[in-house]
């Protein structure tokens, strides 16, 4: 069925979510879906935005045709090559052999990589500070370098202050009945599921990103219209200040991460002994998380939330416990930074495992370790809460 909505009068998406896909890059869940957004700009010459994932490929080109009611497009302009937005390419360059594709000198090196049939389409190669006219609409566009890949371009249209912002400003999430950031409490409904996405697809790239944002302050931005999740008209300085902060991982709130890991529920008791005195002593709120349970993917979103992180873990073979171990390399491979941690162990016979969290931990830029460690030999009792609220407080004493 045919789903498309004016995004201006004359700029319509023709995008669509998928519900069913279980895994986002076959690495994150998806519990409430994901869209894929395209755009179409009718003026006297017609522009398409991006394609689609081959998961809604069938609803994209039924959405795309019904955009267009008959008119053959101009251009397709490429803002980003990875697949989850370039799979139709070839099947849009099959209905309409005249179309030209806009992109920059690497996007034309990837779609060659994924698509050599295209080599003899007709190509247009634009740079930053470029721009193209379509009639009353200008298009200019600006380089955003590894936001999230080397290849990736923005668009800016003069005439309406419209930012195609590729995955920029987007989010996991399927859209519903409406496509506009102010359709939704967007803090209830998204507010996670962006930072989640930012997090672990972006966050690599905070230094990319501020410099996006810096050349963003140049341009009187209007709407943005990002290639996942809402699109954004209103309150745009909210959502943009959220992305300065996540790009120089500054913590959101005050709240304080204890994530642990237990193999038959004794790290596991003494993590939830110390996040309700924790929250006794120091008065914020606390999140407990499960490492082996949650998905590392949640967990990583909390951290850039979060200025204050707990990690506990028991002793696993001489080393880390395993799930721990993999959570932490992600902070690490991510690029956390600005962070203040405590480390909690479990062993029976020789716990070694804050060592281990703190040799790995020491690679984060700008983060600091409590240097008290709370240690529990094989379980917790009575006779240690006095020790167990020492650390409580040192934790949230941590300035």
């Amino acid at each position: 069925m045919i789903n498309i909505k004016n995004v201006t009068d004359d700029i319509l998406w023709i995008g669509g979510s998928d519900r069913r896909l279980a895994l986002f890059e076959n690495l994150f869940p998806l519990p409430d879906g994901v869209s894929y957004n395209s755009y179409v700009v009718k003026d006297d010459k017609t522009i398409i935005f991006d394609t689609a994932d081959v998961t809604i490929a069938d609803q994209y080109v039924e959405n795309l045709q019904a955009a267009l009611a008959g008119a053959k497009p101009d251009y397709l302009v490429i803002l980003h090559m990875e697949s989850d937005h370039c799979s139709q390419i070839s099947r849009v360059v099959s209905l309409y052999p005249d179309i030209q594709l806009v992109g920059g000198v690497q996007t034309f090196k990837f779609l060659h990589q994924f698509f050599p049939e295209l080599d003899d389409v007709k190509k247009v190669t634009v740079k930053e500070g470029d721009t193209l006219d379509t009639g009353s609409h200008s298009f200019s566009f600006v380089a955003a370098p590894m936001v999230h890949w080397p290849e990736v371009l923005l668009a800016f249209d003069t005439k309406t202050g419209t930012l195609f912002s590729a995955d920029a400003f987007g989010t996991f999430g399927s859209v519903d009945s409406g496509i506009f950031a102010d359709d939704y409490d967007f803090e209830k409904d998204f507010l996670d599921d962006a930072r989640r996405y930012y997090a672990n697809i972006v966050g690599k790239y905070g230094a990319q990103v501020q410099a996006v944002l810096k050349k963003a302050q140049g341009l009187s931005i209007e709407r943005i219209c990002p290639l996942h999740g809402p699109i954004w008209r209103k309150d745009l300085g909210w959502f943009i200040d959220k992305y300065d902060k996540w790009s120089q991982c500054i913590p959101e709130t005050e709240d304080i991460l204890i994530v642990y890991g237990s193999m038959y529920g004794h790290t596991a008791s003494a993590a939830e002994t110390l996040a309700g005195l924790v929250h006794e002593i120091g008065g914020k709120k606390v999140r407990v998380f499960d490492v082996s349970k949650t998905d590392k993917s949640f967990l990583v979103g909390e951290a850039w939330r979060c200025g204050k992180i707990v990690l506990m873990a028991p002793t696993y073979n001489g080393g880390l416990y395993l799930p721990m171990e993999s959570f932490i390399e992600d902070l690490v491979a991510l690029g956390l930074k600005n962070r203040k941690f405590a480390l909690g162990q479990n062993g029976t016979w020789a716990p070694v495992a804050a060592k281990h969290m703190s040799d790995k931990l020491a690679l984060l830029k700008d983060c600091t370790i409590l240097e008290d460690v709370l240690t529990i030999t094989s379980a917790l009792h009575e006779s240690d809460l006095d020790t167990v609220k020492n650390f409580a407080k040192a934790i949230a004493d941590m300035a």
